[in-house]
């Protein structure tokens, strides 16, 4: 059964995607059997001041960009959501999670910059609450995830509920992730390839950074599949139970990307102390090189400092062959410096 339409409904304005005077980036109208309906803030408010029809899975999404100063305030002063909500948006701790908070589902959702290169600040949070008639999301910069969203919305996907939109949110950040975590495997096996061929270059400061943002992700995404357990445990009664099906579904792939990220950082680590030990073993190789050169210069050295002193008495200056035996002197003593040098590194 549809919920009642008043005769705003047969409006037919042109989505706005971009971000109006209030911060909103897009709005969805989603009824039953039905794909998603652009709409604006008034049509939304409208649709909300109506009484909802019984039985009615009709609901709402709004988008908002909070780098606009007015998208919070607009939502403070025209819906009703839980405090938590705006809490949420205020609070250092960003780790993803989704919680209850009286009837209302607060989820923080961390996710990748369009053009995520690897860098840890190309990371950042997506903030959403849901209860039966609304589900509003916020972001401060544009991310992969939600921009997938908004494109199943325009291509027509439909949804039952406000529960199956976040729960089509969280496989899109599941699937991003995935994705995440293929191309840092072949990254690594690109290093791994390189370390074998003995290729080092800059592959010490890439593995750094990669591993880096690993972690990171790692850590905030670590206490999503608790959250999701505790939610399931006592879910709120409006949740329907397929919803809660694919909440659990959302719970066991997290988990299974959390186990790749660890399995991937270890992996990492390993190179890491792979190429940390080729490195040492180069430095002690050239240090060597260095320490041997420099043996083998000190007889010829000495004895060419003694030889060149303008004092009486330096032996051999009038000898006939003075010069060839003071060569094989210095040749003597060299093969000996030389000798035991390579014979100290040998028992080494």
């Amino acid at each position: 059964m549809q919920a009642t339409i008043t005769p705003m409904d047969s409006l037919n304005l042109a989505p706005s995607y971009g971000s109006d005077r209030n911060g909103l980036i897009c709005g969805y109208l989603f009824t039953a059997d039905a794909a998603g309906r652009p709409i604006t803030l008034d049509e939304a408010l409208a649709w909300l001041a109506q009484p909802p029809a019984q039985g009615s899975q009709a609901f709402i999404w709004l988008h908002f960009n909070l780098a606009d100063a007015a998208a919070e305030r607009w939502m403070r002063s025209q819906l009703t959501l839980a405090p938590e909500f705006y809490e949420a948006l205020k609070e250092g701790s960003r780790s993803t999670r989704i919680e209850d908070a009286s009837d209302h589902l607060i989820a923080v959702v961390n996710d990748v910059a369009f053009e995520f290169s690897f860098e840890p600040s190309e990371i950042a949070s997506l903030w959403m609450t849901v209860n039966q008639r609304v589900a509003v999301s916020a972001r401060t910069h544009p991310l992969r995830s939600i921009d997938r969203l908004r494109q199943a919305v325009k291509e027509g996907c439909r949804f039952d509920s406000s529960v199956t939109l976040l729960n089509h949110l969280l496989h899109d950040q599941g699937d991003v992730l995935v994705r995440i975590v293929r191309e840092a495997t072949l990254q690594v096996d690109a290093v791994e390839d390189s370390l074998q061929l003995g290729r080092l270059q800059r592959k010490r400061a890439d593995l750094g950074k990669l591993r880096r943002v690993l972690v990171r992700l790692q850590r905030l995404l670590a206490p999503e599949p608790g959250s999701l357990f505790r939610l399931l445990r006592q879910p709120p009664p409006w949740i329907a139970p397929h919803d809660l099906d694919e909440l659990r579904q959302s719970t066991e792939e997290f988990s299974l990307v959390l186990r790749d990220l660890a399995a991937l950082q270890e992996r990492i680590k390993l190179l890491q102390e792979e190429i940390a030990a080729q490195v040492g073993e180069q430095t002690n190789r050239s240090l060597f090189t260095l320490t041997v050169v420099t043996v083998l210069a000190l007889p010829i050295n000495i004895i060419a400092g003694l030889l060149g002193m303008n004092v009486g008495g330096i032996p051999l200056a009038t000898h006939e062959h003075g010069f060839l035996i003071v060569m094989m002197i210095v040749l003597t003593f060299t093969v000996v410096a030389g000798w035991l040098a390579f014979r100290k590194r040998d028992r080494g």
